[in-house]
């Protein structure tokens, strides 16, 4: 991709300070802009791999006053291994089949993301959402999207992820699961799909967000190895403790 002829978004803006949802006493702030237009997946590509995310039609990336705690972070695919922890994790989910289609929204689904949110977010600002924003919130992309069902061998949905497809990988977007399955690590198992599906396309990283070491919430991600860090010099492999 040719950075001098993909047309980024000719605005972006900043979000006034708010609390950090991730960091107690601390405030947050996020530069963000639209996709918009014929170029919109190569500009997406292009942000992500400058360490934006996706909500929406919304490309946002923190710029936090005196704090640089969230870090974009994306997995070497064709060197991960799982570790005996994560080993056991597909073990016991073996058993699961995995449907992928586009990112189309199902009351099935709205309902799943409801009771994972009463049990694991309740406090969070998305516990509120309607239907009709759950359904943005799937169906509402200017990219390159698809969804990921897993279900059990009743047919019972157990998870859910939807993710982007890059030139260079896949982007975590956002994964739910059935918080009455907590002993199948759906999350940690969703994860390693998305590893195995960027491999299995012959994509190199499978991009996760953002690594924050001192939140228990996001330091999960340091967990999937070699991991690659975006900082000042670029993608580099770091060693988290």
């Amino acid at each position: 991709m040719n950075e001098q002829t993909t047309r980024l978004p000719k605005f972006f803006f900043r979000t006034t300070p708010q609390p950090c949802p991730y960091l107690s006493g601390r405030t947050e702030r996020n530069i963000f802009a639209e996709i918009v237009g014929p170029d919109g997946q190569r500009a997406y590509d292009l942000l992500v791999h400058h360490g934006f995310r996706r909500s929406h039609r919304i490309v946002y990336r923190p710029d936090c006053i005196g704090c640089s705690a969230c870090t974009p972070v994306r997995v070497v695919v064709n060197d991960f291994a799982p570790s005996r922890s994560q080993q056991r994790v597909l073990r016991r989910n073996a058993d699961l089949s995995a449907h992928e289609q586009r990112a189309r929204s199902t009351i099935e689904q709205y309902l799943l993301f409801g009771r994972y949110l009463s049990a694991r977010h309740a406090d969070g600002e998305m516990a509120a959402m309607s239907y009709e924003d759950f359904r943005g919130m799937i169906e509402d992309t200017p990219v390159e999207s698809g969804l990921a069902e897993f279900r059990t061998p009743d047919g019972a949905l157990a998870g859910v992820c939807l993710f982007d497809g890059l030139a260079d990988g896949i982007s975590a977007v956002y994964s739910f699961f059935d918080p009455e399955l907590s002993d199948r690590s759906l999350g940690t198992f969703m994860v390693m799909w998305a590893i195995e599906r960027a491999r299995s396309a012959g994509l190199p990283y499978a991009y996760l967000g953002y690594w924050i070491a001192a939140s228990q919430k996001m330091a999960y991600k340091a967990r999937f190895r070699p991991l690659e860090a975006l900082g000042a010099d670029g993608w580099r492999r770091i060693e988290p403790a």
